[in-house]
């Protein structure tokens, strides 16, 4: 099966947020404020992953009909 736009979307917001994930684990995070700025990106990754994974079903299920 052929990757789509989404699978290579999906893919990019995945690996950011093992990077960042990996990045917290480390101690690598200076301050409390570097540490909760970290925290909101992959909350907003997985948000983005969320409607990435969203609009996928949607246009899948409009082929459909």
């Amino acid at each position: 099966m052929a990757r789509t736009v989404f699978d290579v979307l999906t893919d990019e917001c995945d690996s950011k947020i093992e990077q960042l994930k990996e990045f917290l684990a480390t101690g690598n995070a200076k301050t409390y404020e570097e540490y909760r700025a970290v925290c909101g990106e992959i909350k907003g990754l997985l948000t983005a992953r969320m409607y990435i994974k969203d609009l996928q079903q949607r246009m899948e299920n409009s082929d459909d009909e």
